[in-house]
């Protein structure tokens, strides 16, 4: 099974992708996400997201500032004020 990851900045779509896990930068912590999560939303602070592509994998790093993270039936999307790179 996988977990749908957007990333969407107020300009584009960054990425739409299939992947084991993503770390988020959540004002209240690090959360990680896998496929059949609870629902929840939360606020991010600046900081690095972590894409795992496989258990195991290393992870792809993105740094993002401020924005939003929801974990719904379509898996996660994050709503990233900015993104590097």
């Amino acid at each position: 099974m996988a977990l749908h990851f957007e990333l969407v900045t107020p300009a584009r779509l960054v990425r739409s992708d299939d992947v084991y896990m993503v770390v988020v930068p959540g004002t209240e912590g690090e959360e990680g996400v896998l496929e059949g999560h609870a629902p929840f939303m939360t606020t991010m602070r600046d900081g690095t997201l972590r894409i795992y592509k496989t258990d195991g994998a290393a992870p792809e790093e993105i740094q993002v500032q401020g924005g939003f993270a929801e974990v719904g039936d379509n898996g996660l999307t994050v709503l990233a004020e900015h993104v590097e790179g």
